[in-house]
């Protein structure tokens, strides 16, 4: 099966028009499909048409949030509904062309675990475009997973590999990197990107570029210390405690040998709180692993990632 999802935040206008073109490129992939439509929190009417279209098509789903959570939150709530073997998502506002999705499918059979939308031309005013570069750039440099565009929603994954994934903030753009733990194959394809046809974009805006920049350096730590917190708090200690011990060391010198007077000099505030942090690093580190450990233990998470078995 395959699993469509597709969260919507003040879509009305572009229901209807989004469901006959999926009607019409699902057709085209001749296997059993159902589509996932997480209103999340819309207020100008989505729900009431998406009830209408669910009435006449039994395929289309429909998850309605209380209030408005994010596209991260409606993506994870459909990743957990969804029952295909292969999830796609797009978004709702007929930027994404649903004609796509045959093209990720055929891509994805070739042995792919994520097939990425490359937005070759994108359609968005330049103020959008030029602060996707700078963040696809940094991000593919960051991660080591090198993709043109992060930001582009439609995308294909086998079901395994969002079924272990956990999403909070904004980290539904970093699916293809913090997948890449697990040792994922990641192609990209281009795809078409249309002009936005009704109102304005709902889930993208400069605000959230710092939010971005954010959670990229979540991503980085969960993808190189998730498992290991002491090598980077203890590291980073270490090296604060020894740069403080040295500046102390060079200090006693300077008293007990030199005869100089070190008590008005800022080096010595500089040594004492090297040193302090240091040991205040370590300690993090340190408690971080007992977090670790509580977490994989407890409740038997594993620390790696099995693709296949033979002779089990």
């Amino acid at each position: 099966m395959i699993s469509i999802v597709i969260p919507l935040y003040n879509e009305a206008e572009s229901i209807p028009q989004l469901h006959e073109q999926l009607t019409a490129a699902l057709a085209a992939v001749g296997e059993a499909c159902e589509v996932i439509v997480v209103d999340d929190g819309s207020t100008d009417g989505s729900f009431e048409q998406l009830r209408r279209l669910h009435e006449a098509d039994p395929c289309l789903k429909v998850i309605r949030f209380r209030r408005n959570f994010g596209q991260t939150a409606a993506l994870a709530a459909g990743f957990d509904a969804a029952q295909g073997d292969v999830i796609v998502t797009l978004d709702a506002d007929l930027q994404n062309d649903p004609a796509d999705i045959p093209r990720l499918l055929a891509r994805l059979a070739e042995g792919y675990d994520v097939v990425s939308g490359w937005r070759v031309h994108r359609r968005d005013p330049f103020h959008r475009r030029w602060p996707s570069h700078i963040a696809n750039w940094l991000i593919s440099r960051v991660t080591g997973v090198q993709l043109h565009d992060y930001g582009c929603s439609l995308k294909a994954y086998r079901s395994e590999v969002v079924k272990n994934i956990r999403l909070y903030g904004e980290l539904h753009r970093f699916i293809p990197a913090i997948a890449s733990w697990m040792g994922v194959r990641v192609a990209e394809l281009p795809v078409n990107h249309r002009p936005r046809a009704y109102g304005r974009s709902k889930y993208g805006s400069l605000r959230r570029t710092v939010k971005v920049f954010l959670d990229l350096l979540t991503v980085r730590f969960l993808l190189s210390y998730a498992t290991r917190p002491i090598h980077i708090f203890g590291g980073l200690g270490l090296l604060a405690a020894l740069v403080g011990g040295a500046i102390g060391l060079y200090l006693s010198y300077a008293k007990l040998v030199l005869g100089e007077s070190i008590g008005n000099r800022p080096l010595l505030t500089l040594g004492v709180l090297l040193m302090i942090v240091g040991v205040q690093m370590i300690s993090m580190g340190l408690l971080g692993e007992l977090v670790v450990r509580t977490y994989h233990e407890s409740q038997g998470k594993p620390i790696y990632v099995v693709r296949e078995r033979l002779g089990f």
